[in-house]
């Protein structure tokens, strides 16, 4: 009931597009750290090639993708259909963190809509993919993205988001440090 392959397919892709959310999961090296799980939203994620993706990361409670790419690098990207055709799309890779400011950045920024809170972008480089079934999934219908963390981010302002970044996101809940921004 599931496959494997070493390539998102033009197909794949397409279904990626089509998902109103996606998971991101990532752990720290240590066996004792906490596992990452967080549902995304919003259009910020894309598909660079069929071993790249990069999502747009936002200002939030916490940092820990960006630590635990910084420590160990591991991540899986999970896409599940809740309408059409049931079906799951894990994208299992090795990412890091791209800051503004740094090199890579114009050539990935430019590929998204930059919106308020944007504090990195995440690019991960896939090594496996795996589809399978999603028949126990639930149906939903989708109603509308959320607009209260771009809400949030526009009335903090810039310097709120920094003085809050630097306050709230230095530190994994384990004690990892995120990388500098």
């Amino acid at each position: 009931m599931s496959s494997m392959l070493a390539s998102i397919t033009p197909e794949l892709e397409e279904f990626i597009r089509d998902q109103p959310v996606f998971f991101v999961a990532t752990a720290p090296k240590s066996i004792d750290g906490h596992i990452n799980l967080s549902p995304k939203g919003l259009d910020v994620f894309r598909v660079l090639s069929p071993t790249r993706v990069a999502y747009l990361d936002l200002t939030g409670s916490g940092n820990e993708t960006a630590a635990h790419l910084l420590e160990s690098g591991r991540i899986t990207l999970m896409f599940c259909a809740f309408s059409g055709k049931p079906n799951i799309l894990r994208l299992y890779g090795h990412g890091k963190s791209v800051l503004p400011g740094s090199r890579e950045w114009p050539d990935l920024a430019r590929r998204f809509v930059l919106l308020p809170g944007t504090r990195q972008i995440f690019v991960c480089d896939i090594h496996r993919v795996q589809t399978s079934c999603g028949l126990a999934v639930p149906k939903m219908e989708f109603a509308a993205h959320r607009d209260g963390l771009l809400k949030w981010a526009i009335g903090k302002g810039e310097e709120g988001l920094k003085t809050y970044r630097d306050k709230k996101n230095r530190l994994s809940i384990d004690g990892i440090p995120t990388p500098p921004a």
